[in-house]
């Protein structure tokens, strides 16, 4: 799937660790859904917008650094109209584009993508049950349904054979019982699953992008069950399931949900890999940490002195003490780059996803309507024990219910 000179770049990324193999862009702050377990439309709304202009330089400075992919993300990168045009700028200049989206692109936005060269696209896909898809997404009605039709799109635009297709699942409380079935509807259709642990924060011990509403934190009642989903995870993928997620990653997942710390980062001293693997960029296209960390003073990526800045060690020197106190995140993508520079096992994993699966042709195009059939088909023959969960989660619900009560009373004139 990647071009001779992105892996060329990613090999010596991953080698070297001397340069950004992976960087996070995020183009705007702007979506259309509010989703439960997001900040980043609050995050980020305070900065400018890059043009097309700072974006070719931008991609010209990652281009020198030898950058191997760039995560195009939001907001909802689509909002943008000249997101096909950004596209380009990097995959004219050998950068790989992945495009991360909620799944409410049209055709006419997919075809331009695919004009302007991407071929790795992710969308957002927590359940496969319409309503309850609607309400992590923030109450929006037909969300879920308009990502079954955006899924169906890229199967009709994108090409069968060398691209890539995943779900970004958040794991949560409300669906964690569905999790093995989006493995089975992803691995049924030539798709990818790649987890993320909801992310919820203190507002008084606040991080960048991460949500602050408790009804997505797992109560110690449901670690049990967590263990159980992930162990069937697990299995599936021995058999041949498509979950891209490393056993490494999979029991920090478990470790970050009980609150015990992650362990990932234990080869590197007990920090991440930014800025040596990966970065993010703000929309106004200020290099920062992560996304949960910004940095003090200000690197525009775009700007003609950035490779300098980044080869002499200037943005090392104010990276590394952030990363050093940081006590770590599971946001995926992170992580597995620096699961993938460290483990060689995952590392020769990922290498048999990327050029030997994603060159295969896959079962493409679908219909929603083909979709929908495929989804009832699992549906039925895996049924979900949603009661479970429920009863799990009652005693926390009740205990919300208590607490929004009384602020209410509170609010009360």
């Amino acid at each position: 799937m990647f071009p001779l000179k992105t892996s060329f770049n990613i090999a010596r990324g991953l080698l070297t660790q001397r340069h950004p193999v992976y960087v996070q862009f995020y183009v705007t702050a702007r979506c259309n859904l509010t989703c439960k377990q997001c900040n980043v439309i609050y995050a980020n709304a305070d900065v400018q917008e890059v043009t097309l202009e700072q974006v070719e330089m931008m991609a010209e400075n990652l281009a020198a650094l030898g950058t191997g992919i760039v995560l195009l993300t939001g907001g909802e990168p689509f909002v943008r109209r000249d997101l096909p045009e950004i596209i380009g700028a990097f995959t004219r200049r050998g950068i790989h584009v992945r495009t991360q989206t909620n799944g409410l692109a049209t055709e006419a936005q997919l075809k331009s993508a695919v004009a302007n060269g991407a071929r790795d696209i992710s969308i957002s896909l927590d359940s496969l049950i319409g309503d309850k898809q609607d309400f992590l997404n923030g109450s929006h009605d037909r969300s879920w349904a308009k990502a079954i039709h955006t899924i169906a799109r890229v199967t009709q635009t994108y090409p069968a054979s060398k691209s890539f297709a995943a779900f970004g699942t958040v794991l949560s409380p409300q669906n964690l019982a569905e999790i093995p079935n989006i493995i089975r509807f992803a691995t049924r259709i030539g798709w990818h699953v790649s987890l993320v642990p909801a992310h919820i924060a203190d507002p008084a011990d606040a991080f960048n992008f991460r949500s602050y509403d408790r009804e997505m934190l797992f109560p110690p009642t449901m670690y049990a069950m967590v263990d159980e989903v992930l162990d069937e995870c697990l299995r599936l993928k021995r058999e041949g399931y498509h979950l891209y997620d490393s056993p490494e990653f999979i029991d920090n997942i478990r470790r970050f949900i009980r609150g015990e710390g992650v362990n990932w980062r234990r080869r590197n001293d007990d920090r991440c890999d930014s800025p040596e693997l990966y970065f993010a960029i703000r929309p106004n296209g200020d290099l920062e940490v992560c996304c949960d960390h910004i940095l003090p003073e200000s690197y525009p990526v775009w700007h003609e002195q950035f490779p300098r800045w980044y080869r002499e060690g200037a943005i090392h020197r104010e990276v590394h003490p952030i990363t050093k106190r940081c006590p770590g995140c599971m946001y995926g993508s992170f992580p597995e780059i620096s699961i993938t520079a460290h483990y060689p096992l995952t590392t020769l994993e990922r290498a048999g996803v990327f050029f030997r699966r994603s060159r295969q042709a896959k079962p493409w195009p679908f219909t929603a309507d083909e979709l929908l059939a495929i989804i009832d088909e699992i549906n039925t023959e895996h049924p979900v024990d949603h009661s479970r969960a429920a009863a799990l989660l009652e005693p926390v619900t009740r205990q919300a219910d208590v607490t929004r009560r009384r602020t209410l009373k509170v609010m009360k004139p």
